[in-house]
């Protein structure tokens, strides 16, 4: 409404399986010119997402995954930009594994990121090709490495991504990346690393 004058307005759903929430969708989409999901956990996010795009003659957009994708993808072109690095040569460490995370990292795979040069961690530690508990979604980002935590992932990385939660990253961690490094904390309400820590370090 703000940006763009469209009227709005919220909609709680009291469904818990994928089936219920997308026939309740379904059934309620002929009063809306659009849709826009918001709050769903990630795996189901993205079979809801797919089916009722396919399913529905309206709009339909899920905000972790488009909305975040979006915003970061343009900003991190800008940011590679005044850094002066190039974006298909960056490693990129994203602190997160879920729906935001993920669509994010497919977003700058097509802004011609390597798939090889994103490191993606989830609560567990790094997305390493040796673990054997991670989902289809996860287990596509899975790559060799050495790291064993967020600290030792963020060394020498050119980019950090935080879809996760506040105040893990610390100034030493931002420190022992790579020259001129990017560094988005977008978890909320409060990052990764506070604003003026980052700028400090």
């Amino acid at each position: 409404k703000i940006f763009a004058d469209i009227d709005v307005f919220d909609i709680e759903v009291d469904a818990t399986d994928i089936d219920s929430f997308i026939n309740t969708v379904k059934a309620i989409s002929p009063t809306f010119g659009g849709i826009n999901l918001e709050d769903i956990k990630s795996p189901e996010c993205f079979e809801i997402e797919k089916r009722l795009k396919e399913e529905l003659n309206i709009p339909l957009m899920h905000d972790d995954q488009h909305g975040t994708a979006i915003i970061s993808a343009a900003a991190l072109i800008n940011a590679l930009e005044f850094a002066g690095k190039d974006i298909s040569k960056v490693r990129i460490v994203i602190n997160g594994a879920g729906a935001a995370a993920i669509s994010c990292a497919k977003l700058y795979m097509r802004d011609e990121t390597k798939k090889e040069n994103i490191l993606m961690l989830d609560s567990k530690g790094p997305l390493s090709t040796e673990r054997k508990d991670l989902d289809e979604n996860k287990k596509f980002f899975a790559v060799k490495t050495n790291a064993e935590n967020l600290e030792e992932a963020m060394k020498d990385a050119d980019v950090f991504i935080g879809l996760s939660k506040g105040n893990i990253v610390n100034a030493k961690m931002v420190k022992s990346m790579s020259e001129n490094p990017v560094v988005f904390a977008l978890a909320n309400p409060d990052p990764e690393i506070p604003y003026e820590e980052a700028v400090a370090s």
